[in-house]
């Protein structure tokens, strides 16, 4: 249930219906509690402020006006935030559309222009003249007042959401919106280095061997898709005391049916099989796109493919991808200042290991191996590379953390050789190597 519920919030912060909707049941309910409080109150038409009496033509004028204008600019709202995501998605990478559709203030807007309109329509109906059915003139003066507030509200929402919809196309924006949501899944996944009791086990090679047990029950997955959560504890309620449940996935990885999700050791009776395989595969949540819920590797993965698609030919925008590496290397440096969840975790008489985790290793790779081979024919993307990297392996030092700069150090040697393999001009690879020289001063070099 809590995996369930967990899903359903973040497809809500990732819905661009449901604010619009929310605010359409409160402007109705809005409309009909001023309509009560109008004809509840004892006060004539000359007694009220100046500028909140109406008559029937011009409170009919005025909630109509308010109403086709809301209407007309919510159209044209979902219109450009539209074409907003379909330019992102073009220009730096689709997987940058996600942090858009999560962006509260473009919901905002649009919940109160819907919400304006639907109000001033739930006024307009109440509005009665002399010479229709009933006799008596209905004009809901303070509702009307109400109307106009809104119209106004709109009118400075609409100003604010152009100002606002310009800015959030600023690449330095989107990633460091990336960037935000990536550094806080990493801190609320993963355990600081200097926290991690020294006997913690996150070393694959340290894990229990599952293999030699003939007596296991593998349990595939039965649909494909993106591996979003993995419940642990409802994991460990599935199985009986006393097995070993050792999971071969984690979240971020892309499920194909008939796949191993994990074993049982020993293996579970045949009568007992059918109940403990539908349990075991509820506690695992499979979409169709990546999220960050449990992926925190997904943020990196984002801000690599908008460094890539800048160096692209169709893009050849190097500024953009200095501004991406910058960023993937500030993520990725809490990244290796923080170590992964245990790889075993015992609850009780049952033992759940996590064969599959991404290592330290993999996520340099992941940040720099497809950006470093995009840039090699650009010797001052290679530099922005080689100070980015530097500037990692700087962090960790501070950090007493020398022994996880081996990898950076070597990702430096590889852009220094692979720029020197294009066959540039000889000036060019030269200024590499000096920013190389100046940066990694008495580290090893492979050319």
């Amino acid at each position: 249930m809590k995996l369930r519920l967990s899903a359903l919030a973040e497809r809500l912060k990732s819905s661009l219906f449901f604010i619009p909707m929310i605010a359409v049941f409160f402007a109705t309910a809005l409309g009909f509690v001023s309509l009560a409080i109008d004809r509840n109150i004892d006060v004539v038409a000359a007694d009220l402020p100046f500028g909140v009496t109406s008559t029937v033509e011009s409170a009919r004028t005025l909630l109509g006006v308010v109403a086709g204008a809301t209407i007309s600019f919510a159209g044209i709202a979902f219109s450009v935030s539209l074409l907003m995501i379909q330019l992102a998605s073009s220009q730096y990478s689709p997987r940058v559309v996600h942090t858009m559709f999560r962006d509260p203030f473009n919901k905002r807007v649009m919940a109160l222009v819907v919400g304006t309109f639907t109000y001033c329509v739930v006024v307009l109906r109440s509005i009665r003249s002399a010479l229709d059915s009933g006799g008596t003139p209905v004009i809901p003066n303070l509702s009307v007042a109400v109307a106009v507030v809104l119209g106004i509200a709109t009118i400075l929402a609409i100003v604010a959401f152009i100002n606002h919809s310009a800015h959030s196309m600023d690449v330095s924006e989107i990633l460091q919106r990336i960037h935000r949501e990536a550094t806080e899944q990493i801190r609320a996944e993963w355990t600081p280095a200097d926290l991690t009791p020294a006997d913690l086990t996150t070393d694959r090679r340290s894990l229990p061997d599952t293999t030699a047990s003939v007596s296991s029950t593998v349990i595939r997955f039965d649909r494909s898709g993106w591996v979003q959560q993995i419940d642990i504890e409802a994991l460990v309620d599935c199985v009986p005391d006393g097995v070993l449940l050792t999971v071969e996935t984690y979240a971020g990885r892309f499920a194909i049916e008939g796949t191993r999700f994990c074993s049982v050791s020993p293996s579970i009776s045949d009568q007992n099989r059918g109940a403990i395989e539908r349990a075991v595969l509820a506690a695992v949540l499979i979409g169709d796109t990546r999220t960050m819920q449990q992926d925190v590797s997904y943020g990196l993965r984002q801000l690599a493919d908008v460094a890539v698609k800048a160096l692209s030919p169709g893009i050849n925008d190097p500024t953009t991808a200095q501004d991406a590496i910058f960023h993937a290397a500030a993520v990725l440096s809490v990244f290796l200042r923080h170590d992964p969840p245990a790889a075993v975790r015992t609850d009780g008489a049952i033992t759940i290991v996590m064969a599959e985790q991404p290592t330290h290793d993999e996520l340099i790779h992941l940040a720099f191996d497809e950006t470093r081979r995009a840039a090699a024919e650009h010797p001052t993307v290679c530099g922005y590379l080689l100070v980015a990297i530097s500037s990692i392996v700087e962090s960790l030092e501070a950090a007493s953390l020398a022994e996880r700069t081996i990898a950076l150090r070597r990702q430096a040697n590889l852009i220094v050789d692979g720029c020197g393999a294009t066959g540039l001009l000889d000036e060019d690879i030269e200024t590499v190597r000096k920013t190389y020289r100046d940066k990694f001063a008495g580290g090893s070099s492979c050319w």
